[in-house]
């Protein structure tokens, strides 16, 4: 065989190996492509089901968030900044925060600034829980969706501690009998002997057995009471700065109606006051500082920023401003300044240099950093009229209640939920539990009723508290660790029922528990207390709520002073 026959055979049969290598080549390609088709396909699914199954879930976080949310450690690594913010904020402000509360402040006050704050629309939904249009009456069973039960449960859980009603009294006599609890002042001052004198003429007040104005039986001591309002009347200067930019400030007639009422009402009569303002700040045994924090928030914070960062700076701005003009913040670290604010982030935007005021909270919560006796728990006053503010009050006799329990209102918080799950589908007749329902069927509801649930929302308070006793309905507090509003003078269990949330489920039995006879005693009290809760618009009338306020500021500043 000759060698150009043997090299075309093996020319040819390397073209067909090649031929075979180019198929082989052009199917691992298409493989290739198929492959990674494939997996293009997987990751965007992949992505696509987290998106939809994560954006409700950050939709309701975002309309849900509160400053409760704050409360709850997800635990996120804190940069250096934010671990040494409150180490920063007491070397600044020459103070160190009380022992109680450290801790917490230390686990919440990144998320706080940080984290998503509640929308405007879940803001003004708190304004209009109890408000609607007559087609919005629920039925008595409404159903509540599992996943909005879920969602409830992720926004915020049950304290871990609860503290009793009586043990808050406990902790309130102690704060006011340990001389370690005062912060003294740098310098002396004759309005420190005046403080003085007043504490020993209170705590040695002579015995007062009846009063043709105060029901003995609704206050912890009657007679240190009366002694400690009467020299209230007497001694108390209170000196207003006048520095502040309005609305923020100095602006109490764009708060005067709503569920942050309080805010406006108060700074409206201070500011007023011919008995206890004084224009010379040498002889005030209190300061007042006039901003509102329902304005703070409607003016400054930024919507969908879920950072309150600003305000918080706008605040503690504030501070340096009247101690770089004025020498008495310092004398004291603020111990003798007050302010009252009604809105849920008060708390959390008032705490570092604010932590020493005397800080009248709605937020009154002892779980978290509210001082007992030293912070004041300020009534959430729901005015519908700025010129009616206390509404058409009064109800039923006791013998024309014929509804054991009422409740209605949205779905806000954890408890709410819990509640209406359990007893809206009951078959009792006497318990009107309801979802949100119209103003005029409430107030009926109300006055019809002999006991009406008082179920926290976002936050511990609620202004059902002081419609409930306006109403002359007795209050049933559901709320773990909420400060009942002027603990320091009235004693809430002769008028009022505190249910644990755990004992939602035992509710109409704890409620059936109570004798007849002790019931017509209990409305009875509500009765007499309803002066303490009632605005007055030309001039306050001795006991109103305005002194009461002023009057827990008051008694506190007093019984710091050793």
């Amino acid at each position: 065989m000759s060698i150009s026959v043997v090299f075309n055979r093996n020319l040819s049969s390397f073209q067909v190996v090649m031929d075979q290598i180019r198929g082989l080549r052009f199917l691992g390609q298409a493989r290739t492509c198929r492959v990674v088709l494939l997996m293009v396909l997987v990751v965007a699914l992949v992505l696509g089901l987290q998106y939809f199954e994560l954006a409700p879930l950050s939709i309701v976080s975002h309309g849900n968030g509160n400053v409760s949310e704050f409360r709850e450690s997800n635990g996120t690594t804190k940069s250096a900044e934010n671990k040494t913010f409150l180490a920063s904020q007491q070397a600044s402000s020459g103070f160190k925060p009380y022992n109680s509360t450290t801790k917490v402040l230390k686990s919440i006050e990144h998320k706080f600034l940080n984290d998503s704050p509640k929308t405007e629309a879940s803001q003004r939904s708190r304004g209009n829980e109890t408000t609607s249009s007559v087609h919005s009456l629920q039925p008595k069973n409404p159903r509540i969706h599992k996943k909005h039960e879920e969602s409830q449960r992720n926004i915020k859980k049950p304290p871990l501690v609860v503290i009793s009603i009586t043990q808050m009294n406990n902790m309130l006599w102690k704060r006011h009998n340990d001389p370690k609890n005062s912060l003294k002042p740098r310098w002396g001052s004759k309005v420190d002997e005046e403080l003085k004198t007043a504490r020993d003429k209170i705590k040695n007040a002579a015995l007062v057995k009846k009063d043709d104005t105060l029901y003995a039986p609704l206050y912890h001591n009657l007679s240190i009471f009366k002694r400690s309002y009467e020299l209230m009347e007497q001694t108390l200067k209170v000196y207003v700065h006048a520095e502040g930019d309005r609305p923020i400030f100095h602006q109490p007639e764009a708060m005067m109606e709503g569920i942050y009422a309080s805010e406006g009402w108060f700074m409206k009569l201070m500011e007023s006051s011919h008995r206890f303002l004084t224009k010379d700040p040498t002889e005030a045994h209190l300061f007042y500082l006039p901003f509102s924090s329902r304005m703070l928030q409607l003016k400054l914070y930024v919507h969908d920023s879920h950072s309150r960062r600003n305000l918080v700076k706008y605040l503690r701005n504030y501070i340096d401003l009247i101690s770089s003009n004025h020498p008495f913040w310092n004398r004291t670290l603020g111990s003798d300044h007050f302010f009252t604010a009604c809105h849920d982030w008060a708390p959390a935007e008032t705490r570092g240099p604010y932590m020493n005021c005397i800080r009248s909270l709605c937020n009154a919560d002892v779980g978290v950093d509210f001082v007992v006796g030293k912070d004041v728990s300020l009534p959430e006053t729901k005015v519908s009229s700025a010129q009616n503010p206390n509404g058409k009050i009064g109800g039923n006799r006791p013998s024309k209640r014929t509804i054991l329990a009422f409740f209605a209102g949205n779905l806000h918080g954890y408890v709410r939920p819990i509640l209406l799950n359990h007893w809206s589908s009951r078959p009792e007749p006497d318990m009107k539990i309801f979802n949100r329902i119209d103003h005029k069927s409430y107030i009926r509801y109300m006055k019809r009723s002999r006991f009406c649930v008082c179920a926290k929302g976002y936050e511990v308070n609620s202004p059902r508290v002081v419609e409930s006793i306006l109403y002359g309905c007795v209050p049933v507090i559901i709320s773990d660790n909420f400060v009942p509003p002027f603990l320091e003078i009235l004693n809430w269990e002769s008028f009022a029922v505190f249910v644990p949330e755990k004992e939602i489920p035992n509710l109409r039995k704890i409620l059936v528990s109570i004798p007849v006879r002790r019931y017509v005693e209990m409305h009875k009290r509500v009765s007499k207390v309803q002066k303490h809760f009632m605005w007055h618009d030309d001039e306050p009338v001795r006991y109103d709520i305005f002194h009461m306020i002023l009057h827990s500021v008051w008694y506190n500043r007093v019984f710091q002073t050793f």
